[in-house]
């Protein structure tokens, strides 16, 4: 007799495009996006993202004015083994509009998670959407604790995370807010996504029905 087909694992899933993750959701204010992992072949679309985002943006996102992306940046976001290290994109319109993405920090269950939304599609719920689904899988590959940095003033940022529904703690240093929480879906968590998502019949992630 044959052997019985194994279970995929993360492992297995390392480098392979995962085409399962893409989908189209309808946004706050009823416009559509569609989320997708990034691609090699995404470059030039996140010049042009990140070349249109504002100061204030880039500065929240890296911590300094960054205005043009290296090559080197370019190589490594865009290329990702889908599994420790995940990016994200929404697009609407065939526009890069947001990117999220996590990286394990090596040898843990640990990833430091981080998104930026284009100045006019912020407020939409965008980031809450990247957050959730990074989360979901980052779960599925083994992980699982998130951990982001943020100015201090960035509320609309810290906002995500508190309003997340994930049991989030804080800890603040110098004009900056380390914040840290497990992404395994507990009823607390659950509670929140069914408001967020009141026709998601899947109750919060991990559970796919």
């Amino acid at each position: 007799m044959g052997r019985a087909a194994q279970p995929d694992t993360a492992r297995d899933r390392v480098g392979r495009y995962p085409s399962e993750m893409e989908c189209d959701i309808e946004v706050m204010g009823g416009m559509s996006i569609h989320l997708r992992p990034i691609r090699p072949d995404d470059g030039d679309r996140l010049l042009e993202f990140h070349e249109h985002l504002s100061p204030q943006s880039i500065y929240r996102r890296f911590f300094f004015m960054h205005l043009r992306l290296s090559a080197a940046e370019v190589e490594r976001f865009t290329n990702v083994d889908y599994v420790d290290r995940l990016a994200l994109v929404a697009e609407h319109n065939g526009a890069l509009i947001a990117v999220g993405r996590y990286e394990r920090l090596s040898g843990t269950e640990e990833a430091e998670v981080a998104f930026v939304v284009a100045d006019e599609f912020q407020h939409h719920g965008i980031g809450t959407i990247l957050l959730e689904r990074l989360a979901d899988a980052a779960l599925q590959s083994g992980i699982k604790t998130f951990t982001a940095e943020t100015l201090a003033d960035n509320q609309d940022m810290i906002d995500v995370f508190i309003q997340s529904g994930f049991h989030v703690t804080s800890t603040h240093d110098f004009g900056t807010v380390t914040v840290r929480f497990p992404i395994e879906p507990d009823d607390a968590y659950r509670s929140v996504y069914k408001r967020r998502h009141p026709r998601d019949h899947r109750l919060g992630r991990g559970d796919r029905s």
